[in-house]
């Protein structure tokens, strides 16, 4: 009994707590992300061509 609580604290608590931080940085990073392409959004230009270059209807062609 006490090798198993021994075993989870050496290799199972340090291995949760690396998931636990990997999911909050990655939480973070989507935060992130999502507030530059909101800031992007709001200052776009209302007179651009409305798509990225390249990308067409297939009626263009």
């Amino acid at each position: 009994m006490s090798l198993g609580l021994l075993d989870l604290a050496i290799a199972g608590v340090p291995a949760l707590a690396f998931g636990i931080w990997q999911l909050i940085s990655i939480n973070r990073e989507i935060a992130r992300d999502r507030q530059k392409r909101d800031e992007a959004a709001q200052n776009a230009s209302p007179e651009g061509s409305g798509h990225p270059v390249g990308e067409h209807r297939l009626d263009d062609r």
